[in-house]
């Protein structure tokens, strides 16, 4: 099944991609559908031999949408006590659960993780309606807290003591989001290039277009000039003086999607009210900018390690080991 899968990854067979959601042309969604349920078996062949995957569903706390979810989990029975488990939160606000992620929920699950990544409103491969109930920034981080309450009910194995929740770009927003508006949720949070302000990236990034991508039902009411409030909401920036848990922000000086003038401001602000939670790291320029620390070389599934991406996940097993009760190893 792994060969079958890395010859599948090679050839570049239905790769979904988010670029025609960001270039303003209308998605083909049963292309998407598609996409996704081969991208659903691809999961499950790099999962063979590693790890337990399941598909599954549940109904977002926001009480509007039924949200799909990947979970994975080690084989064999829970120690005692149960295992801990990560929120899995995907890049990009028209994205999915990519398959660069493979080898780091490989890792996860072997570290004694159970991992759930919701794919929440706004993903790709799951219809129109899915598509267009995009909440940026609000139902959607419903959608992915929701997540918390699945592995409560439905996996026993699962120690709810101890859930931590890891998020990249805009999922490093949902997360931080989630973790500032559900204080006691989550045992401790880690995002990777976050998006913090939306006042500013807008401004850095044209209102118009911006807003085309993240707000297309005018959910927001308006630009920043007219709703600040809404933006200051949905900005963690603005919410920093919430945080009752250990946090691990990573950020990127090369980073031309979440410029560093839009992180430093967050960094700074949590020392500045949070210093005994907070551990960051500001990396120089690392290869791939944005996404240097989850790039995989795509026939072989193996991360490229450059010394950045090695020091980052080293950082951020050792960061989640303390609060979750897990063996660190590097």
């Amino acid at each position: 099944m792994r060969h079958l899968f890395i010859g599948l990854v090679a050839v570049g067979i239905a790769v979904v991609s988010s670029s025609a959601a960001t270039s303003g042309q209308t998605p083909n969604f049963e292309k998407q559908l598609e996409q996704q349920r081969a991208t659903d078996d691809r999961w499950r062949a790099a999962s063979d031999g590693y790890m337990l995957m399941q598909k599954v569903s549940y109904r977002s706390k926001a009480g509007d949408l039924d949200v799909p979810a990947f979970v994975f989990l080690p084989f064999g029975p829970p120690p005692p006590g149960g295992r801990p488990a990560l929120v899995w939160v995907h890049e990009d606000i028209r994205g999915h659960l990519y398959e660069h992620y493979i080898p780091y929920i490989r890792e996860a699950v072997a570290r004694g993780y159970v991992v759930i990544a919701p794919e929440y409103r706004g993903s790709i491969g799951y219809g129109r309606a899915y598509y267009d109930a995009i909440d940026y920034g609000g139902r959607e981080v419903d959608d992915v807290v929701t997540a918390v309450e699945v592995l409560r009910k439905r996996y026993p194995q699962v120690d709810c003591r101890r859930i931590g929740i890891i998020g990249w770009s805009h999922g490093g927003m949902i997360a931080l989001l989630s973790v500032f508006r559900n204080p006691s949720m989550f045992r401790a949070a880690a995002a990777i290039v976050p998006v913090t302000n939306l006042i500013d990236r807008l401004e850095r990034k044209g209102v118009e277009k911006q807003l085309a991508l993240i707000d297309p039902a005018n959910r927001f009411g308006g630009p920043p000039q007219i709703r600040p409030d809404v933006y200051k909401e949905r900005s963690p920036l603005f919410q920093v003086d919430k945080l009752q848990i250990p946090l691990l922000v990573h950020v990127a000086r090369n980073d031309m999607d979440v410029n560093i003038e839009e992180d430093l401001p967050l960094i700074e602000a949590l020392h500045a009210q949070k210093s005994d939670l907070v551990v960051t790291k500001v990396y120089d320029h690392p290869p791939g900018g944005h996404t240097f620390d989850r790039r995989v070389n795509r026939v072989t599934l193996e991360p490229e390690n450059t010394p950045e991406q090695l020091d980052s996940w080293k950082r951020v097993w050792r960061f989640f080991a303390q609060p979750l009760a897990v063996a660190a190893s590097d």
